[in-house]
């Protein structure tokens, strides 16, 4: 289904367009007290500082890459606990359920919608 008039992400892509600028790559750059950071990186060395929720639902209605730094995924990253280790497994499980919760309390269905 087709909205009457564009989402604020459509509306953004058609801005970046309209202006006559490209999106090149949205990065993931930093996280700092559980906030994760993101960039948007245009043409002519352009780089806007972004929600990564925005940056994610952008860079997926324009087709670019995402990257995130490697200091991000060092943070952020998980060790898998031996799966003998049942008491480590569940708490690991635990704690991502509830990062995923906060994730998508943060974002709505249209962040992620194709066009």
């Amino acid at each position: 289904m087709e909205p009457p008039r564009p989402l604020t992400h459509d509306l953004i892509r058609d801005l970046i367009a309209a202006l006559g600028h490209s999106l090149k790559e949205v990065r993931i750059v930093d996280l700092q007290e559980g906030t994760f950071y993101a960039d948007l990186i245009f043409d002519r060395n352009i780089k806007v500082s972004a929600r990564p929720s925005d940056s994610v639902a952008i860079a997926l209605r324009v087709g670019v890459p995402i990257y995130v730094e490697e200091a991000v995924l060092a943070q952020a990253g998980l060790l898998i606990p031996d799966e003998s280790d049942e008491e480590a497994t569940t708490a690991v499980r635990e704690d991502e359920v509830e990062k995923f919760k906060e994730f998508l309390d943060s974002v709505s269905p249209d962040d992620f919608k194709a066009t």
